[in-house]
C-alpha cells in the first residue's frame, strides 16, 4: 500500500482492533458531546467524497445496507448522494421495524428523500453501477450467516466499483481472516482508526485502496486508546541507520556470519551471505558444508566461506561475529543439530530461520531461546510458527497477531511472523509492515531477508530498530523488484534493489 507520508501521524501509524475503535467512538460520544448521528454523518460525508472520486462519470449508486451502524452510515451516504442528483437504490437486508435511534432516524431521511429501497437484485449490476457495502461493522467477527453470504456472493459478482464502509463485509477487523467469505472492495473508507484486519491475512486482498478519515478526532485520543500495533515507514525507520564517515573502515559496519547449507541445500545459505553484502555488512562469512565451498568461491568471492565438517571448527569462528545467521539450508541432520547447538551457546546476537526453527520444534529445544542472554531474533513462516506453538498453520492464520506476541512471550525473542502483513513482535508491543506483493512467493525469499537482518544488526545497535528497518527494506525491495511483473520474480532480484534503496 502506498505510504501517505514520510512521517506518519500517530494517527495514521497505530493499528487498533474493533473493541478498542468502538471504546474511542464511546468515548467521543460520552466525554466529548459528539452525538453517534454526526459521527455517522461525518462517516457518510467521507464515504461520499471517496465515491465521487472513483465516479469516473458514475451517477449510480446502489447500497447494500444491514440493520447496525454501519448500515446507517450507508444510508447516511444514499442520502447525500439522493441531494446531489445521483440515481440511488438500497437494499436494507434488515427488518425495519426493528431500526431505532440513529439508525430509523437516517432510514426516515432516506424514505423522505424518495430514495428507492429495493430487494437484492438476481442479476449482478453491470459496470455502471457503483455498490456501496454497509452490510456489517467492525463488531461483526462472524462467521456470516447463509443471507449474508448470499449478499456477499451478489456483490462480488457486481462488475462495477465497490466501496466498503468501514471493513469489507466479512472480513475480521481483529484478523483480517474472511469469515468465510468477504466482500472484494475496490476501496475500503475506514473511520477513526486504522483496523489491523485491513493490512494482514486475508485482508489487502479484500481491502483494496484503504483511504483512512479520522471524522475529526484529535491525537491526544488517541493516545488514551491502546494500539495492538505499529504500522512501519522505511522512510521512517531507516534514518536509524548511521551516515557513514568518510574516515570509515569493513570493521565498523558488522561482521555477519551464515551458518548453513546441509547437502543439497547450499543456494540457501549463498543467497543470505550475498543479502548481507548488498545490505552493507562489513564483513560476511559464510559456514557450510566443504562440497559447497568451491560454489561459494565462484559466486560470491566477497565471502570468507569455510567448510564445517565439525562442531569446533564453528566455534572458533564465532567469537569475532556481530551476528551470527543460522538456519538457512541448515537441513535438520546430525551436522545440522551440532551447528544449532553451537550458535544457540554462543555469546552473540542470533537470527535463527528456517530449519533452525525446524529443529528448536523438534528437538525441543525452545527454552535454550529464552535462557539467552543476547539479543535472539526468529523468522517463522506461518509452519515453521505452528509447529513451534504446537498448533496448525491454519491456526495462525486465523489470529496471526496473537501467534506472533504467543511466540515472544514464549521464547523471549524478537519474532519475525512473516506473510501478508509481516508482524514483528517484540518485548513492548508488535510492528507490521505492509511492504511486499505476492511475487515473494517463491524460494528463498526468507534466506535473503536473514542475510538483511543480519547485516542491520551489524550496523545498528538497537536489534529492534536493525530488524525493523530490514523487514522493510526486504518488502520495498520486493516492490521495486516487482516493476517489470511479480510473476516469475526470484528471490536474487532483490539484491540490487536493496542497494539501490539504501543509497536512495
Amino acid at each position: 500500500m502506498p505510504k501517505s507520508s514520510p512521517s506518519l501521524a500517530p494517527r495514521e501509524s497505530l493499528l487498533y482492533l474493533s473493541g478498542e475503535t468502538q471504546a474511542m467512538d464511546r468515548y467521543l460520544i460520552e466525554q466529548h458531546g459528539v452525538s453517534g448521528f454526526t459521527l455517522m454523518s461525518r462517516a457518510a460525508r467521507a464515504t461520499f467524497d471517496v465515491i465521487q472520486q472513483y465516479a469516473e462519470g458514475r451517477r449510480s449508486l446502489m447500497l447494500i445496507c444491514g440493520g447496525g451502524n454501519n448500515g446507517a452510515d450507508g444510508l447516511l451516504v444514499a442520502w447525500l448522494a439522493a441531494q446531489k442528483g445521483w440515481q440511488v437504490q438500497c437494499s436494507l437486508i434488515a427488518d425495519i421495524e426493528r431500526l431505532e435511534h440513529d439508525r430509523a432516524r437516517a432510514y426516515n431521511l432516506c424514505v423522505e428523500a424518495n430514495i428507492e429501497f429495493v430487494s437484492l437484485p438476481q442479476a449482478p449490476l453491470g459496470p455502471d453501477w457503483i455498490v456501496v457495502d454497509a452490510l456489517l461493522g467492525i463488531g461483526w467477527q462472524g462467521p456470516v450467516r447463509e443471507q449474508q453470504r448470499t449478499v456477499i456472493e451478489w456483490i462480488n459478482e457486481c462488475v462495477g466499483p465497490v466501496i466498503a464502509v468501514d471493513m469489507p463485509s466479512g472480513l475480521s477487523a481483529n484478523t483480517g481472516a474472511a469469515l468465510p467469505i468477504a466482500v472484494k472492495a475496490s476501496v475500503t473508507v475506514t473511520f477513526i482508526t486504522l483496523k489491523l484486519g485491513l493490512l494482514t491475512h486475508d485482508g489487502p486482498d479484500h481491502a483494496g485502496f484503504i483511504v483512512f478519515n479520522d471524522l475529526g478526532v484529535d491525537d491526544a485520543i488517541y493516545r488514551s486508546h491502546k494500539a495492538c500495533a505499529e504500522r512501519l515507514d522505511l522512510d521512517v525507520v531507516r534514518q536509524a541507520l548511521p551516515a557513514r564517515r568518510r574516515n570509515s573502515h569493513k570493521g565498523l559496519f558488522g561482521r555477519v556470519l551464515v551458518v548453513g547449507g546441509d547437502h543439497g541445500l547450499g543456494g540457501a545459505a549463498l543467497m543470505a551471505a550475498e543479502a548481507s553484502l548488498a545490505s552493507g555488512a562489513g564483513l560476511t562469512s559464510l559456514a557450510t558444508r566443504v562440497s559447497h565451498v568451491s560454489a561459494a568461491l565462484a559466486r560470491i568471492p566477497e565471502v570468507m566461506t569455510q567448510g564445517i565438517t565439525n562442531r569446533h571448527k564453528l566455534t572458533d569462528l564465532l567469537p569475532t561475529q556481530s551476528v551470527i545467521v543460522v538456519g538457512p539450508g541448515l537441513g535438520t541432520s546430525a551436522w545440522s543439530q551440532q551447528l544449532l547447538q553451537v550458535t544457540l551457546e554462543s555469546d552473540s546476537p542470533l537470527v535463527l530461520d528456517a530449519d533452525a526453527l525446524n529443529l528448536l520444534a523438534q528437538l525441543g529445544w525452545t527454552e535454550r531461546i529464552a535462557t539467552r542472554t543476547a539479543p535472539t531474533v526468529i523468522t517463522p513462516h506461518p509452519g515453521e510458527a505452528s509447529r513451534l506453538l504446537g498448533i496448525t498453520s491454519r491456526e495462525v492464520q486465523d489470529d496471526r497477531l496473537q501467534a506472533a506476541l504467543s511466540l515472544q512471550q514464549q521464547l523471549g525473542a524478537i519474532v519475525v511472523l512473516k506473510g501478508c502483513g509481516t508482524l514483528i513482535a517484540h518485548a513492548e508491543g508488535v510492528f507490521l509492515s505492509d511492504y511486499g506483493n505476492p511475487g515473494m512467493a517463491s524460494g528463498g525469499m526468507g534466506d535473503i531477508l536473514s542475510g538483511i537482518i543480519g547485516a542491520m544488526m551489524g550496523q545498528i545497535s538497537d536489534p529492534l530498530m536493525a530488524v525493523s528497518v530490514a523487514v522493510c527494506l526486504h518488502g520495498a525491495a520486493a516492490d521495486k523488484a516487482s516493476e517489470r511483473g511479480q510473476i516469475g520474480l526470484r528471490a536474487t532480484d532483490l539484491l540490487p534493489c536493496i542497494r539501490d534503496l539504501l543509497n536512495d
